[in-house]
């Protein structure tokens, strides 16, 4: 089956997924699109030279009007925080991008499957809603996926098991304001707690659960990978691929991904993470699991924040 995928940005991130997508059978097109068509040439050549060693893929280069026919297109485009530069300034820099993207790319692929990675993901992902003009159910931010990967991590390292094993998720913003609903993390249906429990019943010793910690790592490790080397783009580019192939999947999976709001534990017109169904036809809804009362109201406060911000841009 065939599958042409299209990435808008060919910086870290961008150029990043376009390399991890050629490694997969997954796209047998891919095409990688930038205002810097140099840099877009470059990164193709590169990537598409090391694409002799497995089965034939078409790896190029582009403008807005070769993404006819996408599958997926996934935006990546945007700028960094500069020194001294406000989380606002920085918000309507990007929103300002996306403004001028979302009409070229929608008129050349109005039936494709939209990722958005660009950040701030939640507020990138809620304009390009507006403004696209296209059915909600075809626009994915990739959310809180990254941050649910990194808690899984921490938790796996934790209790010595598969990430596999783990049913952990981070719900709300991608950034400051996200948290975990520990009142439904599980090591394969069995609740944390009771899970250390009979751990230790079985002679096999788990360390107490510092969840502020968990949390703080999970929240925080983005910070620090990008104070060690500069950017992060290996582990985001992997979950964007899993998405990927989870939209191009015959099965729809549950995930933590950013999508808008219907009143759906009582919030309205705001994108943000949840347990989201989504498939081969985008998304299918929310899955809304019970939140205790104080996980409502992070949620709620993750929320508030996003629409402060929303509230200063320029759309």
């Amino acid at each position: 089956m065939s599958c042409k995928i299209t990435i808008i940005g060919a910086g870290s991130v961008g150029s990043t997924i376009a390399y991890t997508l050629s490694n997969e059978n997954l796209a047998t097109e891919i095409v990688l699109i930038d205002i810097n068509k140099k840099k877009a040439d470059g990164e193709v050549m590169d990537i598409l030279q090391g694409t002799s060693f497995r089965d034939p893929i078409s790896v190029e280069s582009g403008d807005y009007a070769d993404a006819k026919d996408s599958d997926i297109v996934i935006i990546t485009s945007g700028l960094a925080r500069k020194p001294g530069q406000t989380r606002i300034e920085l918000t309507q820099a990007n929103v300002d991008i996306i403004k001028s993207v979302a009409p070229e790319i929608t008129k050349a692929a109005p039936n494709a499957l939209y990722v958005i990675v660009s950040n701030p993901v939640d507020i990138i992902t809620h304009v390009f809603t507006k403004i696209s003009g296209l059915p909600e159910r075809q626009i994915i931010g990739s959310g809180t996926l990254l941050d649910t990967a990194r808690l899984r991590v921490a938790l796996s390292e934790h209790f010595d098991i598969a990430q596999k094993n783990i049913h952990a998720y981070v719900f709300g913003e991608h950034g400051d304001s996200s948290f975990v609903p520990w009142s439904c993390a599980q090591v394969s249906g069995v609740m944390l707690d009771e899970y250390i429990a009979l751990s230790k019943a079985a002679g096999r010793e788990v360390p107490r659960l510092d969840r502020e910690a968990i949390e703080e790592y999970t929240r925080k490790s983005g910070g620090t990978i990008i104070a060690n080397k500069g950017a992060t783009f290996y582990a985001v580019s992997a979950s964007v691929v899993r998405l990927c192939k989870v939209l191009m999947s015959t099965n729809n999976s549950i995930v933590t991904v950013s999508t808008m709001m219907h009143g759906e534990y009582d919030l309205e017109d705001v994108c943000l993470s949840t347990l989201t169904l989504i498939g081969p036809k985008g998304v299918y809804g929310k899955v809304p699991v019970k939140l205790n009362d104080e996980e409502y109201k992070k949620l709620h406060n993750s929320a508030d924040m996003l629409k402060s911000v929303i509230s200063q841009i320029t759309l």
